[in-house]
């Protein structure tokens, strides 16, 4: 799976926002649009802080665990 369908899976799954999820990890909702339109993808400190503040492995998010 591409990143841009596990995060729009992880924010439906949790109930988020892209401005909630943006809010999270320290980064503009536009950011977070044009990831999610597949135009960029977050590089290792934004990953880092979507691990940090969700509590989870930053694998899910790169596609390596379907689970977190």
């Amino acid at each position: 799976m591409e990143f841009p369908a596990i995060l729009s899976e992880f924010l439906k799954e949790n109930n988020l926002t892209r401005t909630e999820f943006a809010a999270r990890i320290g980064v503009k909702p536009s950011q977070v649009s044009e990831w999610l339109k597949g135009k960029a993808k977050p590089g290792y400190d934004n990953l880092r802080q979507m691990s940090l503040a969700f509590g989870i492995s930053a694998d899910y998010f790169l596609g390596v665990k379907e689970d977190y």
